[in-house]
Formats: structure tokens, sequence, C-alpha cells
């Protein structure tokens, strides 16, 4: 009929194509987890090594397999800082997360510092406990400190562990303010520190919404880790702090200044 919208516009074209690859992508993901799991529950009963190495080298595998089935293209860059069998205190930003898979491409035995409610999941939880990755309770402090001794213990064994300081994925892609627990453990422990810098999974998947972005990089730069042996505990502030410059400048390195935020710089050199 003359007058009547026989097509859609542009952008709900755009809106309905975004839902429908995010759909696929979910869909894709939970079969892959679920398929996951009684593999990984295998891989964990014959796995009689302490520190679990063989069942999170397999579950990191999981992660390296969940950004297959995303339209990312990830470029890794300064792996030449990153020295193979070194145990490292690791941090990373959190803009997203797709932050996760992403670092997994990294080829290092680690345990993973995690949010005690994502325990509580039933599948994804599972395998966590299976890895032995550490559960943290941030609205208590005696749980929060228990959780430091566990990472301790994984860095004396051999096994880094890797951080997300700002403790909540940042809504603007700005680093938010560091936690300073992760930079006393490095000084406690004399285990260097190894900053990762991730740019670009934010828009790949937005906070508060279930729609992926559509095909684009990602970006994982390892820096050069900061050494801790001439470091004293009571400086850990400092640590965190020069730390966390590092990454805001080279962040600021990587993305064009048009895509930064208003305001980002400035209060992403907040200390």
């Amino acid at each position: 009929m003359r007058g009547c919208r026989s097509a859609l516009y542009p952008g709900e074209r755009m809106r309905l194509t975004g839902a429908l690859r995010s759909i696929w992508i979910w869909t894709a993901s939970a079969s892959l987890i679920l398929s996951w799991t009684p593999l990984l529950a295998v891989v964990r009963l014959f796995d009689r090594n302490p520190r679990r190495l063989r069942t999170g080298r397999w579950f990191r595998r999981l992660g390296r397999m969940l950004a297959r089935v995303n339209p990312w293209r990830i470029r890794i860059s300064g792996l030449e800082n990153m020295e193979a069998g070194r145990v490292y205190v690791i941090v990373s930003n959190h803009q997203s997360l797709a932050d996760i898979p992403v670092i997994t491409h990294l080829i290092l035995d680690t345990k993973w510092l995690a949010k005690a409610e994502l325990f509580a999941l039933p599948v994804v939880g599972w395998m966590l406990r299976m890895a032995g990755d550490i559960p943290i309770d941030r609205t208590d402090r005696r749980k929060g400190a228990k959780a430091l001794l566990q990472c301790a213990r994984c860095l004396r064994d051999g096994c880094s562990v890797v951080f997300f300081p700002e403790g909540t994925r940042s809504p603007d892609g700005c680093i938010l303010p560091f936690n300073e627990g992760p930079f006393q453990l490095a000084i406690r422990e004399k285990v260097p520190v190894l900053p990762l810098v991730v740019e670009g999974s934010g828009a790949a998947l937005p906070k508060h919404t279930w729609i992926f972005g559509g095909t684009m990089d990602v970006y994982l730069r390892v820096l050069p880790p900061a050494q801790v042996e001439d470091w004293d505990i009571r400086q850990s502030g400092e640590l965190r702090d020069e730390v966390r410059r590092r990454m805001i400048g080279e962040l600021d390195r990587m993305r064009p200044a048009s895509s930064i935020s208003p305001g980002c710089h400035s209060r992403s050199r907040w200390t």
C-alpha cells in the first residue's frame, strides 16, 4: 500500500541485526560452557597436582574458545615483557566481561581473584572452584584478608595471580582508583607486578546490556613488570599509584583522542 513503510529504517535494521547476532553469541557461549563443564570435571578428577595447574589451563582454554565465537579481533602486544615460568602479581584494568576471555590468551599458570557471588553461580561457579580460583567478599575485611592469604600461597607455589584492582568494571573506560591489596601482596612476597592494559572490550560487550558490539579490535598490551625488591610494605600505596599512572599513560596512547570520554584524562589521573 502506498505510504506504508515496507522496510526497516537503517537504525532499526542495525538494532535488529545486533540483537540477532547477540542471541547467537549467547546461545553459542552457553552451549560451549555447558559442554565444557563435564570435560573440566574429568580433567580435575585426574589432576593430582595440589595447584590444579592442568585444570586451570583447561579452564583458561575455555576463555579462548569463548573469544572465538565473538566477532573480536584480539591484538596482543608486549609479550616480550613477560618471562615464561616467572611468577607475577598480574593487574589489569577492567572495562567489561570481555576482558576475561581476552586475558586468557596469555599462556601463564594463573589463579584469578573473583567476586564471591560468581562462585555461587551454577556451572560457572563450579568451574571456578574446580580450577582453584579464589573468591573474595569485598564487603567483609576479614574474608578479604583471608583471600589474600590464599593468593600468597599460590604465589609461593609458583602460580601467578590475576587481579582487577579497580574492583568493578569501569562505566566509561577510564581507569578507576585501585585497591591496595595486590600491591601489598607483591611487596610481601617479593613478586613483580605485571600490568596489563585492555582497550576496546568496553564497546565489545558494554556494561548493563546484553547486546554485543560488532566486529572490532580488542587490544591487550603487556607492560614491563614493576620490580618490588627495593620496596617496603609501607610504600604499597606509592607502588599502586605508580603502576596505575603507567597503565593510564599506556591507555591514553592506545586510544585516539577523539574516543576518550569528557573528563576522562583528569579523572583517571586522580590518585
